[in-house]
């Protein structure tokens, strides 16, 4: 018997003598062994996740609190029923989805991770270049390539010695966790600030845990004053805010629990030699070691975004002069937004005197207009313009003052990005290896971990936008393939001939059929926007291709599959 085997021997032993004890010897053995949940928060807790949680702050203030509680605790539970199978079963779930499901669907899954986990890196770079050139290097600006090559190759070197552990290795894993744990802890810091200052409005905070799915269509209501101000264009401006409301809707919900975790997940399990005594523990160690830590995280971090920009202009463009009495000057990134943003307005107004003119040329007759613009449309303009890497630090400024704000916040963000792009690779190599049948090791791994590195080509393609606004069409992206692996395992826990006598039985079944359901429902609902919105019937056309042949494969093919809800009561 192996070392590894004789430890997961030993683990079975303690966990079932705790859980016949019950009470405080269950909880403390639980503690001791919990590992997935803390490597899928390593992926969850990174800087799409900090782009999003910043972003929801900044447009819907607080009014959005129950968002990411919401998507983390259904993902918690597509999470819980894939361990579930994984562990009854202790086999691959690829390999069981193509058997007794839909081969179809099995490669879908795959395919969208690979695909998820090469989308998902262009912001990661995006973001640890503004980080450097912003936060922690000013001297830098302008050396992009340079950062972005030195990042691939830290990143790369790790992945590659990954396996083979060592020294170096965990150094580099634990400093990572001390660079992100800064930053949480940091934005931890600043909203016990806020509250001890008694500048935390607790009572809209609270609200703001109500989910209130009419941000879906209408602007959040503390915007009500602002829209009132600019008349007849209230709409124009309203439609602006409601579709800046649902892109980061779709990236918060989309970075708490994203369809390349539903991958990594499973197989991490069976790494760790599991079975289905863990099945309890593997759901306690989802909500301690990947929930808790994220919504402390997210929630202190969209608290302190609200605080800083919530409905507040960037300074600089209003014409607004300082305590010297000098005009403030404005950021020029920030400028040119609101500037944009002008423009949309005038041509909102005037749409025929401005048919068929576009770039410079649009953009120079509608400055003729700026004006006759009032001042309600130049103030919500400003309120709306996105704010990168050397704006959001100013979020830790009430804690640490603006130097070590940038110091932390650059670190905390080069950190997670180059932690999470560590992931992906691996999951890449993971993922590329089990659908090709090719080992887990060696020059194939190699090649699956290398497929992200196109994500370093993220601030070139991004060049001259706001880098942390990239984790949002990215994360829209990775929403739109979530439904693929949620309905997937949906089948699979409802499937008899995979689980045999492990199929959840009357309430327990009832339960998980509830919960899953509402799961896939708003899944789908969050695709379907997506979908519709970035790729119009494009998109429908290509869900409609992928559900036919799913089903048509399903029509015409001998396996054992059986219906979703076929079996005991």
């Amino acid at each position: 018997m192996s070392a590894e085997t004789s430890g997961v021997e030993q683990d079975r032993a303690m966990l079932l003598d705790a859980e016949a004890k019950g009470g405080a010897a269950k909880l403390s053995v639980w503690l001791k062994l919990s590992g997935p949940g803390w490597l899928q928060s390593a992926i969850t807790l990174g800087g799409g996740s900090l782009a999003g949680s910043l972003f929801l702050g900044m447009v819907a203030g607080y009014s959005m609190m129950w968002l990411q509680v919401l998507a983390m605790a259904f993902g918690v539970v597509m999470l819980g029923a894939i361990g579930y199978v994984t562990l009854s079963t202790g086999k691959r779930p690829f390999a069981l989805i193509n058997e007794h499901v839909n081969p179809v669907l099995g490669w879908s899954w795959a395919l969208a991770t690979l695909a998820a986990n090469i989308v998902w890196c262009l912001p990661q770079f995006s973001l640890a270049n503004a980080a450097v050139q912003q936060n922690l290097a000013p001297s830098l600006e302008g050396q992009t390539a340079l950062i972005c090559g030195v990042i691939l190759c830290i990143a790369v070197g790790i992945t590659m010695i990954y396996d083979s552990g060592g020294k170096g290795l965990r150094i580099y894993e634990n400093s990572l966790r001390i660079l992100v744990g800064l930053i949480v802890l940091s934005f931890f810091g600043v909203v016990l600030k806020l509250a001890f200052s008694g500048q935390l409005p607790f009572g809209a905070v609270f609200a703001g845990l109500i989910p209130d799915m009419s941000l879906l269509s209408q602007p959040a209501s503390t915007f009500n004053e602002a829209l009132a101000a600019t008349g007849d264009f209230r709409t124009f401006w309203s439609d602006r805010i409601v579709g800046l409301q649902r892109d980061i809707m779709i990236t918060a919900a989309a970075t708490a629990v994203g369809i390349n975790m539903t991958f990594l997940f499973p197989y991490s399990l069976l790494k760790k030699n599991w079975d289905r005594a863990f099945r309890g523990l593997s759901i306690f160690d989802l909500s301690t070691g990947m929930a808790i830590p994220f919504l402390v995280a997210t929630g202190c971090v969209v608290i302190a975004s609200a605080n800083s920009f919530h409905a507040t202009p960037a300074p600089g463009l209003l014409g607004e002069t300082g305590a010297d009495g000098q005009l403030v000057a404005a950021d020029p990134g920030q400028k040119g937004q609101f500037e944009s943003a002008l423009v949309d307005r005038v041509v909102f107004e005037h749409p025929k005197e401005f048919a068929g003119l576009e770039g410079a040329a649009k953009t120079d007759k509608a400055k003729t207009y700026f004006e006759s613009l009032s001042e309600g449309d130049r103030r919500l303009a400003a309120m709306l313009v996105k704010r990168d890497a050397k704006h959001l630090a100013q979020a830790l400024t009430p804690l640490t003052g603006p130097f070590v704000a940038n110091i932390v916040f650059g670190f905390g963000v080069l950190g997670m990005a180059l932690s999470t792009i560590t992931i992906l690779m691996l999951i890449s190599g993971f993922t590329f290896c089990e659908v090709f049948g090719f080992p887990q090791s060696g020059i194939y791994h190699r090649i699956g971990c290398l497929l992200p590195a196109i994500g370093v080509l993220g601030p070139f393609v991004w060049s001259g936008k706001v880098a942390f606004w990239l984790a949002v069409p990215t994360s829209v992206f990775g929403m739109a393939l979530l439904p693929i692996a949620y309905f997937t395992f949906f089948l699979l826990m409802n499937n008899r001939a995979v689980l045999g006598d492990d199929l959840p039985k009357g309430g327990h079944r009832v339960m998980w059929n509830t919960l899953m359901g509402i799961a896939c429902g708003l899944a789908t609902i969050g695709a379907a926007w997506a979908i519709w919105d970035k790729s119009g019937w494009y998109g429908v056309g290509g869900v409609v291709a992928l559900v036919g042949l799913a089903l048509f494969v399903q029509m015409t093919s001998s396996s054992t599959a059986v219906p979703a809800v076929e079996g005991e009561a």
